[in-house]
């Protein structure tokens, strides 16, 4: 299950504060690893020692719990973070939404952008201004019946039954799409997580969001407190890499809870 090794990169303002915060509870939930990284640019006088300072300042946050430290000098953020946790081993960057982004939205900057598209671990978002529940109540994973769906609806299953909480499986209905031949896509993928996992298939839960866009669709969608957002990387992805597509994007952008996306391919 994602979670052994999480790498979060901490910067000294909300974002970096609230991706700290959700990467410390998820290593908690499933015991793993936690880093703090900051990357830092080369060429600049002092930017070591100022990233330095920095990691202090996310070691008071974090107190007396358990955590590895660095810094990584790179030219860009999400470069940086993508090349330590190839390093250290870590299975998930969490990193926080960029500045001047909506209240309970992910807003993307540089750093996310470069790990949305060429990552080789999972990626996690966190909304701006998310506080995280002390566990997750539900994970949903965006569904589509595709390949890469289908193995993030594995996976999603898996953890589900380790944490004991619900798997719901999601796909939004656009426009003049078809509602009944997604529903018995919905259908097909119900076995499917419930063998991965070892769930009871009444235990899955299905919805169709039907709206003429994606920001509807997702509006009009209950979210749990505690949830957590589940997509797969687009049919255009290399293999053991992420990369969203325009529709997951668009997802990621409306979704007022923090997104996980994975890596095509990767166990």
């Amino acid at each position: 299950m994602i979670g052994a090794h999480v790498l979060v990169g901490y910067s000294p303002d909300p974002g970096g504060r609230e991706a700290l915060e959700y990467a410390r509870a998820i290593a908690a939930l499933t015991g793993g690893r936690l880093t703090v990284a900051v990357v830092y640019p080369p060429g600049r006088a002092g930017a070591a020692a100022e990233a330095g300072a920095t990691l202090e300042q996310a070691a008071a946050l974090l107190g007396e719990e358990p955590a590895d430290y660095a810094v990584q000098e790179s030219r860009g953020v999400g470069r940086g973070l993508s090349v330590l946790a190839g390093k250290v081993g870590a299975d998930l960057i969490v990193i926080g939404s960029a500045a001047g982004g909506a209240h309970g939205h992910i807003g993307i900057g540089s750093a996310a952008d470069h790990l949305l598209h060429a990552s080789s671990e999972a990626v996690l978002l966190v909304p701006a201004g998310y506080s995280p529940a002390e566990r997750p109540q539900r994970l949903t994973v965006a569904y589509v019946r595709r390949p890469q769906c289908d193995e993030a609806v594995q996976r999603a299953a898996v953890a589900a039954a380790r944490l004991q909480i619900p798997l719901r499986l999601l796909t939004l209905s656009l426009g003049d799409a078809d509602p009944g031949q997604l529903r018995d896509d919905l259908a097909l993928a119900v076995p499917l997580a419930a063998e991965a996992g070892g769930l009871e298939p009444a235990a899955v839960q299905t919805e169709l969001a039907e709206a003429d866009d994606v920001a509807a669709a997702m509006a009009r969608t209950d979210w749990a407190e505690g949830e957590l957002l589940i997509c797969a990387s687009s049919e255009d992805s290399a293999v053991h890499r992420v990369f969203l597509g325009e529709m997951a994007l668009k997802v990621l952008r409306a979704s007022p809870c923090p997104v996980a996306v994975l890596p095509r391919g990767r166990d």
